[in-house]
């Protein structure tokens, strides 16, 4: 059995505020003819299908043809989704049981009584079953009548709880199972800091969203979303398969592209990167003026400039913006004759919660729980 393994499309994303669909509705485009190449029996999407939880008319236009697309190329393939924190689960779980019988499971809820269980679908071939254990993006106050709380009638960690949703479902080792999942999930041995987070990333005030990898241990492949640069967290068999086009500079360089999964018998589980081409890749071109101007291209460029002299200004922007039609920022480098540092952080290096702190002095530690919480409740939001 093969299945596609997709993450965080951000459709309606806009990229320094330059608009995105031409090159999304490429990279999907492009997704599709894979697809009807590769025939797989399955292609999941694990979150993120929108940039915005209140999606805009013609990001919703962009999906609908997306999937309208690969259903007619593909009919009998079976396409699953779940939402991710940038979605709106509410929205997402509309007609949901009018879209399975067309085999799109488009899942936007958790489980939240204790009657409900994780959305399961189940493939067969061969070898028998392939269960697909379908969990959208997870907030502990969304599961508490699941879960529990903790002695004090809090809601649990975010570890806490998805352990619990977890470890409630009926896993039968015996059979293939893969679990689709949008969370920060922590590599072994690794601590939040050292995961490389890209700037389209939303983070949490003290990553209170990590989860440990381990708790994946039960599956037979993990079909990861959230992180935006390709990342193994337990080998070949967990992985975040990264955004398939890039949505910040940070990612400018990176190679994307589909996880395709092959399972043959129980333990056997084989993965392939196809990587895709963007209409039009991410580039940062440092240099003199005369040496950037050299470099002319179409695709989505930042400059940093590194003349030590005064340029005309709109000569310079003027000529830029000629070279590079789709010019993303100027940036100067300059040379520091001092250092500040010591004396002065500027605030836009601060993180919020860091600036709130400073502003509102003498925090204590319940201030700074109760801080956190609301902070990452407004980043959540955004």
């Amino acid at each position: 059995m093969k299945f596609f393994h997709l993450s965080d499309l951000h459709i309606g994303l806009k990229l320094m505020n330059r608009d995105l669909k031409e090159d999304q509705e490429y990279i999907l485009q492009q997704i599709t003819d894979i697809a009807l190449r590769e025939q797989p029996d399955a292609v999941v999407i694990a979150g993120d299908i929108y940039d915005k939880a209140v999606p805009s008319a013609e990001a919703v236009e962009v999906f609908d043809h997306f999937i309208e697309g690969l259903t007619s190329a593909l009919p009998g393939t079976r396409i699953m989704l779940i939402s991710g924190n940038h979605d709106s689960g509410s929205r997402l779980n509309c007609f949901r049981s009018v879209l399975s019988r067309q085999n799109v499971y488009m899942i936007g809820l958790p489980p939240r009584t204790e009657e409900e269980h994780i959305e399961r679908v189940v493939l067969s071939d061969e070898y028998g079953d392939v269960n697909f254990y379908l969990l959208p993006f997870v907030r502990p106050s969304m599961v508490r009548l699941v879960v529990g709380t903790d002695d004090n009638g809090n809601s649990l960690s975010y570890n806490d709880t998805l352990c619990r949703l977890i470890e409630r479902e009926e896993i039968d080792d015996s059979q293939r199972n893969v679990i689709v999942s949008h969370q920060f999930y922590l590599p072994k041995g690794k601590n939040a800091e050292e995961v490389e987070r890209m700037d389209s990333e939303i983070r949490t005030v003290g990553n209170i969203d990590e989860v440990s990898a381990d708790i994946l241990k039960a599956f037979d492949y993990a079909a990861l979303g959230h992180i935006h640069k390709p990342m193994k967290v337990g080998g070949e068999l967990c992985r975040y398969c990264g955004t398939p086009l890039a949505c910040s500079v940070s990612e400018a360089g990176q190679q994307k592209g589909i996880i395709s999964v092959e399972m043959g018998e129980k333990g056997d589980v084989r993965t392939e990167v196809i990587p895709l081409t963007p209409l039009r890749q991410i580039r940062v071109v440092r240099g003199s003026l005369g040496e950037v101007l050299e470099q002319a291209c179409a695709d989505f460029t930042t400059v940093i400039l590194t003349d030590k002299v005064d340029l005309d200004v709109l000569d310079m922007q003027d000529r830029l913006r000629s070279a590079f039609p789709f010019l993303l920022e100027i940036r100067r480098e300059t040379e520091r004759t001092a250092d500040y540092s010591a004396e002065y952080v500027p605030e836009e290096e601060l993180d919020p919660f860091e600036l709130c702190c400073s502003f509102l002095k003498n925090v204590n530690a319940e201030e700074e729980e109760l801080l956190r919480d609301v902070i990452n409740t407004v980043q959540e939001g955004m």
